[in-house]
């Protein structure tokens, strides 16, 4: 029997970390939606390989995911976001996210997630609403893009018509419920000094509280990129065992953490796959066709 390769032995350690934890904090970013093929926004090329109307026009992400758009050319700025709103609706989140559901049930005190994705997809798998921080907020949501107030309210009944030649809303733009004025997406986005963020810190308030109620969590973190390091410093923060899952920027700092320099659905599902070898979970989900 051959020797377990360094990837192996990586995989056996936080399957370990994760067995003799009471609880777990996921922190996810971008990369955790990449498995579910929605498109990677790291560099002009990838965005603009997502938005060839953009790239036309050279535009590139932090001049469209700005408020200053939905001034100057709102038609465009929710060609962009009701684009990403229809996507994210219709797209299905990969398995990974029943893996971890999975893992959490085993564990005392389940899971809590800290995430900078907008897509809503820790929802859409069955995670509870009340353990999940969106520290950029959420594209389900909308806000007064002049703030004339500081209410959000959910995007349910705004159905974006996209035409996505042009990257332009055909259809009405949605519109503040108390001032009349243009609506837009209840997410932080760049130069933004309106996002009503009280939706978040209430979420965050929550974190806290439950954090207060468990004794050993253990972070594992899921594509959370460098450029903007919110999602890395925050599980860095609690100062606990992590285990970091990214397939560029895997490296840790600490005897007590894992690097597994691996996409995030293969590695869930090799973690996922490691705990029922063990007796910690009883089986993993199958792939749906």
């Amino acid at each position: 029997m051959s020797a377990p390769t360094p990837i192996e032995r990586s995989i056996q350690r936080a399957a370990e970390l994760i067995s003799d934890a009471d609880s777990l904090v996921i922190t996810a970013g971008a990369g955790m939606g990449v498995a579910s093929g929605l498109p990677d926004f790291r560099g002009k090329e990838g965005f603009w390989k997502a938005y060839p109307a953009l790239a036309k026009a050279q535009i590139g992400f932090t001049d469209i995911a700005c408020p200053d758009t939905f001034e100057s050319n709102p038609k465009l700025a929710w060609g962009f976001y009701g684009h990403r709103l229809n996507l994210y609706r219709n797209t299905q989140p990969h398995m990974g996210f029943r893996y971890l559901r999975a893992i959490a049930k085993q564990l005392d005190c389940g899971a809590f997630i800290y995430t900078s994705n907008v897509d809503g997809h820790f929802q859409k798998s069955g995670f509870p609403l009340n353990n999940i921080v969106e520290c950029h907020g959420s594209i389900h949501h909308l806000q007064c893009h002049q703030t004339c107030n500081q209410e959000i309210w959910e995007a349910t009944k705004f159905t974006p018509e996209v035409d996505e030649e042009y990257c332009t809303l055909t259809s009405q733009l949605p519109t503040c419920r108390n001032c009349g004025g243009i609506a837009r997406p209840n997410t932080l986005m760049f130069g933004d000094w309106h996002w009503v963020n009280w939706r978040t810190e209430f979420q965050r308030a929550r974190f806290h509280e439950w954090r207060e109620t468990v004794y050993r969590p253990v972070v594992i973190e899921i594509g959370a990129g460098v450029a903007i390091p919110r999602v890395r410093e925050f599980g860095a923060r609690l100062n606990v065992p992590l285990i970091r899952i990214n397939p560029t920027d895997s490296q840790v700092n600490r005897p007590a953490d894992t690097a597994l320099q691996m996409g995030a659905l293969e590695t869930i599902t090799a973690i996922s796959k490691r705990l029922v070898d063990m007796g910690f979970v009883e089986n993993v989900p199958e792939q749906k066709p």
